[in-house]
Formats: structure tokens, sequence, C-alpha cells
């Protein structure tokens, strides 16, 4: 029987469910991260009230998550690199346990601050090996839908937090509440640790390991047909300096490829001017993702609806939970379109809308901060300015950071150089978060979206130079992709669903 054209493209184009499901358990790992940073945002009310601690104190509570996250993303490369993108998963998620049993018991501030930074250090675990493990496993025609799952999954762990907030800091003691709020992520990282075992390792991974036969078995899991397996297979042994031919279920790499060393030097010491341009690029994209604000809005929120004109600490929470659901929606159009639309277009759509949105915000604010009286007008503005924000940074630049950072390096620099990108990604955080409040204060909280409103018209030209559209690319293709002398013609490589694997 002779088989369509279009039907044997189909097949190699829709989505492995394979793959689908062994994403989606590497991505809920980023659900508990998601949730330490929302379930804070309102948690600081009530542990300020029950400790009396200082704006000075809060910010350090919630800024050091993400300073011990930057140690936990320097740290991941290397670590993925040498027992495995799978294991580094699990040990993320025993951090995550271990935090949150540090928090939840909180006798004191200074434990309160352990556990903060044993999740912190989970965090900056997860957030770079998530993404990672989702694009080595996807083919080319699905990657940006399954890398993203992570950024999904963080908006889903936000909005839980908000609901934590609201329900546990209404019905219980504020004793309890807030202890109980910090501490419960403990159960789903349990059952999340479990789940992890059943997982399979990443087919590249493997091939850097010398353990082709188990690689080659992965990649007929996680791709529709043999045929793609085996051009997948193809790409990744010569991305490994291996001959595509290589039929041998273990072959002997040098010591120094599959444990990761010397990628250090290749990334910043010597780099080539395409590795230069691909670290320039990843570096600027996790920048910009926090320097534009997003984590002021997500992580204070409640003080930014009361600057407005909310005093009731019940709406201002409620509100709060708006921001989580505007998040998840756009993180699930997001979804979508990203191996539609493309990366590079989705970025400039959502850094436009967010320029306009922390304009009106900053405006908005700034009417209220002048006027000795409420303002109907100008609290409405802000609360609308501060969801279309929030929609358009979920629509692009939040999603596209993973995926465009996490598929670009070289098979053999992938890992740390994602490791860096989100080292970067959660300095800015650390700074924003640990600033917010005295740079408000000292500029207005006004002038502080304007200033974030600068920076984002910065982000678009940045974005717009530097960052080449890579849907549907497959992995191996990247350095081509990057690689300034080549042409219109090379860089615009083979795009049928066969090849792209």
């Amino acid at each position: 029987m002779k088989i369509d054209q279009g039907d044997k493209e189909n097949e190699t184009t829709k989505l492995n469910k394979y793959a689908f499901a062994c994403a989606i358990v590497a991505s809920m790992v980023s659900i508990v991260s998601g949730y330490d940073t929302g379930v804070m945002s309102g948690a600081m009310e009530f542990i300020k009230e029950d400790m009396g601690i200082s704006d000075t104190q809060q910010e350090v509570l919630a800024g050091i998550l993400n300073i011990c996250a930057l140690v936990g993303s320097l740290t991941a490369g290397r670590t993925s690199d040498y027992i495995g993108r799978r294991y580094t998963i699990l040990l993320s998620a025993l951090l995550f346990i271990l935090g949150a049993v540090l928090m939840g018991y909180g006798p004191n501030y200074a434990i309160l601050m352990v556990g903060r930074c044993v999740c912190g250090v989970g965090v900056g675990f997860a957030l770079m090996i998530a993404p990672v493990y989702s694009a080595e496993i996807s083919s080319a025609s699905s990657r940006g839908f399954l890398t993203s799952l992570p950024e999904v999954c963080i908006g889903i762990g936000i909005f839980l937090g908000y609901i934590s907030n609201y329900f546990l800091g209404k019905y219980l003691s504020l004793k309890l509440g807030w202890r109980l709020m910090l501490g419960i992520a403990a159960f789903p990282s349990l059952v999340l640790a479990f789940g992890i075992l059943m997982m399979p390792e990443s087919p590249r991974w493997l091939v850097m390991q010398g353990q082709l036969g188990k690689a080659k078995k992965v990649l007929l899991q996680v791709s529709n047909t043999t045929q793609e397996a085996e051009l997948r297979f193809k790409d990744i042994k010569l991305a490994a300096g291996l001959d595509e031919n290589c039929n041998d279920d273990i072959v002997k790499l040098p010591e120094k490829f599959h444990q990761g060393e010397d990628v250090w030097k290749e990334l910043i010491l010597r780099p080539t001017p395409t590795v230069r341009w691909i670290l320039f690029a990843a570096i600027g994209i996790h920048f910009f993702e926090h320097a534009t604000g997003i984590e002021a809005v997500m992580l204070y929120s409640p003080k930014i609806f009361k600057k407005a004109g909310v005093t009731n600490k019940e709406k201002r929470l409620l509100a709060t939970i708006g921001v989580g659901l505007t998040k998840i929606f756009f993180l699930l159009i997001a979804l979508f379109l990203l191996d539609k639309v493309g990366r590079r277009r989705l970025l400039q759509i959502s850094v436009g809308g967010m320029i306009i949105g922390l304009t009106i915000l900053g405006f908005s604010l700034t009417m209220v901060d002048q006027s000795n009286e409420k303002v109907s007008w100008a609290l409405t503005l802000c609360i609308v300015a501060t969801y279309a924000y929030v929609a358009f940074f979920n629509l692009g630049l939040g999603p596209v950071t993973w995926v465009y950072s996490s598929e670009i390096f070289p098979l053999k620099l992938r890992a740390q150089g994602a490791s860096m990108g989100v080292a970067v990604n959660r300095t800015m955080n650390g700074i924003v978060s640990m600033t917010f409040i005295s740079i408000y204060k000292t500029i207005t909280i006004g002038g502080t979206f304007f200033m974030f409103a600068s920076i984002s018209v910065i982000a678009w030209i940045f974005f717009y130079f530097f960052l080449p559209e890579t849907k549907g690319k497959a992995l191996e293709e990247m350095e081509m992709l990057f690689t300034k002398k080549s042409s219109g013609k090379n860089v615009e490589m083979k795009t049928d669903p066969i090849h792209n694997v």
C-alpha cells in the first residue's frame, strides 16, 4: 500500500504522546518552584505581622531565594552533565522537600531564611534542567510546545500560591496559616520524586556518555516513526563527534566530553564567534526577562494594589489571584503559538505590549500618589494595566526565554550554557525583588514602572537585532543559524518535518 506524502508529514509532525508525558513530569518540578514565588507574595504580610520583621528583612526574605537559585543554576549544568538530566530533576525535588519542611517549621526568622535558601537552590536546578530535558527529548516540530511547559507549570504554581494565601490566611490562625502555606509544598515534591524515577534519561545525554544503545531505545519511544528516530539519532551522533553510521551499543568517548569538562573554556575563555553570539543571546534574553519588572509585579502585587487604593487585605489577595489567572491563561495561548508564529515574532509583540502596560501602570500609580483622595479611575486603570502587562509578558517573553535559551546551545555546551543563562536570570530576579521597595521609596512607585518601561524599549531593540528565528530548526542546526558568515540560503536549511528532528 502506498503511503501518501501528506500522511507521512502529519505522522512526523504530530505530538508524540510519550515525549509529552515525559515533559509534563519533568515540568512538574516547576510547579513547586512557582508556588514558592507566589505563596511568598502573600505570606510576607502574615510573617511581618507575626514576627514583626522590617521592610529590609522582607526584601531579603523575598530575594534570597533568587540569590541561592543563582548558586543552584551554576551548579546544575555541571551536575546534569555528570549524573544526568533525570537525576538532576530528582535532586531538585528533594531540595524542595527539605526547604518546605524547614519553612513550614519556621520557629524564627533564621530558620525561615535557611529553608528559603534550600528551596532557592532547588529552584536554580529546576529552572535550568526542566527546559533542557524537555528540549532534548522533543522533535523540532513540537519543541516550542514541550519546552514551554515548565513556564506554564511555574504559572500554575504561582497561581496555587495565591490561592493558598487567600484561603489559608482567611481560615487559619496567624501562626499556623503562613507556616502551612510554606510547608505544604513538601507533599507534591515527594510524589514528584517517585514520578521522576519512571522517566527515561535524555537521549542526547546518553549519547554523550557513549550509551548509544540506550539512546536509540529512548528515541524510538519519543519519535513517531522509526525513520524519524533514525534521523534524530544520526544528527545527535554527528553533534557528539561520532560516525553517523556507528551502531555499537556502547562506545568510548573522552572523559572530558561526557563529564562536561573544558566547557567553560569553550563558552567564556576561547569561544568561537558563533558560540559567543549564542551566549550573548541567551544571557541577554534572561537579563531582560526580569530587568523589565515582572518579579516586582508577581511578588509585590498586593503592595502595588495597596498603593493604588485597595485598602482591604482580602480584596488585595483576590486581585492578586486575578494576576495568577491571567498569567496561566496567556501562557496556555503561548503554548500553541510558539511553534506556529515563532519565537522572534512573539517576543516583538510581547515586549511591545509590555511597554504600553508599564507606561500606563506608571501613569496611573503616579496619579494616585499625587492625589490626596481616592481616584477611582486611576485605581481601575492600575488594575487593568497590571493585568495587561502580565498578559503580554506571558504571551511571549516569559515562555520564549526558556525555550530559546535551552535550544540554541550546541550539544556539549547546552547544559552549562543554559545554566549561565539561568544564573543571570536569578541574579536579575534577586536584584529586582530585593530592591523594589527601596527603589519605589526613592523615585516613587510610578517612577519605578516608568523605569521598567524604558528598559523594555531597550529589550525590544535587542531582540530585534540579535535573536534570529529558531522555529522549526533541529537542535543540531542552531550553530549554522548563529553563524554570521552564513548566507540567507544556508541559514534557511531544510524545513521538512522529516529532516527537522
